[in-house]
């Protein structure tokens, strides 16, 4: 269906791609540190038009902008401007062929609680103008300015003036869900909210059918059927009980949901005829060895659902033959990248291909499947050749009680045979995430400098089952923690780390499994980086009881404060003997700054090697391009000073 790519695609490569380095050329802290030349590619309904943002560098001008491709005239216009720290841009979707949604999102405080805001432009991409989604005049009808203002209920497809909102203006965290005028200063409710009720699902028929039920610690999934107004209950459940039910969305008919739920210990997905009084399922797609998680692929033009974005060996899974051959066609013209369609036209003859993998940083290119062509047309991180990225090798190990841990290493490109490096473990965030076979900046940054890098998806990460998942519940310093240090033990035993030249570097939670590291196995680690992350876990549950999870985290996590004092990093400082480097932002919204500045305090009262870097307007996701290079140029300095020779 696609020809291989053609004379045109290699020597358009080749101007757009950098020169080629010597495998052992160590390249700047901006290659890596910066933030991406270019994301979230879109494609406009018709297919004529690309929208993605794009990473601003200038002496007068920094942060990102929305860049639109005019792809008939090759024209490029920047409606839209944000220096991530008043505000940045969360995402970007085409209403029709004319506008764009845009989220922006910024830090604030409510009634002394920080706290993340965002609102809904509508942006006019021939004019350039934007406004607010909700017109100004509706807020007086509100109690109190909505915080969450980006909750996509429905685009509509094939209504190109409106679109579903669901806002909590009356309410907190009760949604109601509006039709939005594009073209009119204009919203009209068409789902009032209910109590408790903190998102809603429509069918393919555009009809709010489900409804998510949240208090505390229970879930209940109500739903009613068309031309009906009494609501019933589908599923209730606890959090992370084995029975939970998460409707994924619709069939094109109306009494078909697809929901995840549990398969054998792994989630998968399944069908429900929701006219079945048993609520039957029937199994869909399911791995034997991991969850399944992702978005449904629904074909307009299909009218079905044709597959899920969760990755498969080449891209996306589809179950749907027609979408099955799509896929291999671009996987033969592309062979040795994994190959995600991420956009597609309405009439489905154009889409947006993200090529990548674990050395490949990732280069869009436009489809087309008329003219049966692939074309580049944008690079997400042009400073960075993939021929000079380090492989990232799939491994596993037993935890000292004989649970399997995978992982990932990565070992400096042109050095694979070498042994006894100096080495990097690096545990995730979250922590209930987990680390996959992709393209990972940080990782590359230090594979790049010249060490060994153990990524570990230690137990209470996600991906591996419902049991794996929960066997980290209030396991945080514990065997959590164990899992991590049995990992640096296995890079030892097996002869990949030098024991005398080895730092723990995490962000987030990874952070807070990085100063554990240092609390629990002194001797163990050279050195220690906490990126954001947490040091007081009675401070962190304490802080989220302002909030809907509250409940959740504790359930997460642990109440009891003697047992969350024991567990926490900031009340070891004594302990600690490798020298620490702790960043963190001003701006954070998910992990407080004072959780740093805790740890700081400590440190210094005891006299340890401390290191304190706090980022101006820095949030979690280190979205100021300064702030990221300077995060990468610190830890590049301290790195380098103590696993040197």
């Amino acid at each position: 269906m696609l020809k291989r790519l053609s004379v045109f695609f290699a020597l358009l490569m080749s101007i757009m791609s950098p020169p080629l380095v010597a495998a052992t050329e160590t390249l700047p802290v901006k290659a890596f540190a910066s933030l991406p030349d270019t994301s979230q590619m879109r494609l406009s309904p018709n297919g004529m038009k690309v929208a993605s943002l794009r990473r601003l560098e200038t002496e007068e001008r920094k942060g990102t902008i929305i860049e639109i491709l005019d792809l008939e005239t090759d024209k490029r216009t920047y409606p839209i401007y944000a220096d991530n720290k008043k505000y940045e841009i969360n995402w970007i979707a085409w209403a029709n062929n004319k506008q764009m949604l845009v989220s922006a999102e910024f830090p604030a405080v409510r009634f002394g609680v920080p706290t993340t805001e965002t609102r809904l432009l509508i942006l006019d991409t021939h004019t350039k103008k934007t406004r607010n989604a909700i017109p100004k005049r509706y807020y007086d009808r509100f109690n109190y300015m909505p915080q969450i203002q980006d909750q996509i209920v429905d685009m509509l497809p094939k209504d190109d003036q409106h679109f579903l909102l669901q806002v909590d203006g009356y309410t907190p965290g009760d949604d109601t869900v509006y039709k939005v005028a594009l073209n009119k200063s204009k919203i009209r409710m068409v789902q009032s909210s209910k109590p408790k009720i903190r998102s809603w699902m429509t069918d393919r028929q555009h009809n709010v059918r489900i409804g998510h039920h949240w208090e505390d610690t229970d879930y209940k999934i109500i739903h009613r059927f068309p031309g009906t107004k009494k609501w019933q209950t589908l599923w209730e459940f606890e959090s992370f009980a084995d029975n939970q039910a998460w409707p994924l969305g619709f069939a094109q008919n109306p009494d078909h949901l697809y929901v995840k739920a549990l398969y054998k210990g792994k989630y998968a997905v399944f069908l429900v005829n929701l006219r079945d009084t048993n609520l039957e399922k029937k199994l869909i797609h399911h791995n034997e060895h991991y969850d399944i998680d992702g978005r449904l692929i629904y074909s307009q033009v299909e009218q079905k659902v044709v597959g899920i974005t969760e990755p498969s060996n080449s891209g996306y899974t589809f179950w749907d033959e027609k979408y099955k051959a799509i896929q291999r066609s671009v996987s033969q013209g592309l062979p040795d990248t994994d190959n995600y369609i991420t956009s597609m036209s309405q009439d489905e003859r154009r889409f947006i291909i993200l090529a990548t993998n674990s050395t490949d940083p990732g280069m869009y290119l436009l489809a087309d499947r008329d003219k049966n062509t692939m074309t580049p047309i944008g690079l997400r991180y042009s400073a960075l050749d993939p021929k000079s990225m380090a492989v990232k090798q799939a491994i596993s190990y037993k935890a000292r009680d004989g649970l399997e841990i995978e992982g990932f290493l990565t070992l400096p490109h042109g050095q694979e045979t070498h042994t006894k490096l100096p080495t990097i473990i690096f545990p995730h965030g979250g922590p209930i995430s987990h680390n996959g076979n992709g393209f990972d900046y940080w990782t590359q940054f230090f594979a790049n400098r010249g060490y060994a890098v153990l990524q570990m998806n230690f137990r209470g990460s996600s991906g591996y089952g419902h049991d794996f998942m929960k066997a980290g519940l209030k396991s945080w310093g514990l065997a959590m923690q164990d899992d991590v240090e049995d990992g640096t033990r296995w890079m030892i035993e097996q002869g990949y780390a030098d024991p005398e030249k080895i730092c723990i570097v995490g962000g987030s939670y990874g952070g807070y499994a990085a100063l554990m590291g240092a609390v629990k196995t002194p001797d163990l680690y050279k050195c220690v980086v906490s990126f954001a992350g947490i040091t007081d876990l009675a401070r962190l549950v304490r802080s989220r009881q302002n909030y809907l999870s509250g409940e959740i985290v504790k359930e997460q996590i642990g109440s009891k404060r003697s047992d969350l004092k024991t567990r926490s990093p900031v009340n070891h400082a004594e302990t600690i003997s490798a020298p620490v480097l702790l960043i963190h932002g001003d701006k954070d919204r998910r992990v407080s700054v004072v959780q740093s500045r805790k740890m700081r305090n400590a440190l210094q009262k005891a006299r340890k090697d401390i290191t304190y870097i706090e980022l101006k307007d820095g949030s979690h996701y280190l979205s100021i391009n300064k702030n990221r290079i300077a995060t990468f140029e610190a830890m590049d300095n301290f790195l380098a000073e103590h696993l040197s020779n």
